[in-house]
């Protein structure tokens, strides 16, 4: 039987995961469609991402381990924003 990973190594590998698979950083996912066909807006839902993901990233540097609740709340997130890029053609499903 695996041994389930502690909190701070959960959260690292959520974060990871995330920066593996959403285009954080590419200079088109901050751009507002000129058509209006965005279903969300893809640039906000980013931004909440990256706000997140830096304030727990940088938590965990520092050795602050995240509750139970708040590893549930950041994946909630991160799979919700997920499928907003995906109904948006940002990423694929």
């Amino acid at each position: 039987m695996s041994k389930k990973p502690d909190r701070i190594t959960a959260m690292q590998q959520i974060i990871d995961a995330v920066k593996k698979e959403f285009p954080l950083y590419d200079s088109e996912t901050f751009v507002c469609g000129v058509d209006n066909s965005c279903i969300g807006c893809p640039k906000k839902l980013m931004e909440l991402v990256d706000t997140d993901l830096t304030y727990w990233q940088h938590a965990i540097d520092r050795g602050i381990s995240p509750s139970f609740d708040e590893l549930y709340s950041f994946g909630k997130l991160c799979k919700n924003v997920r499928r907003g890029l995906v109904r948006n053609n940002r990423i694929k499903a």
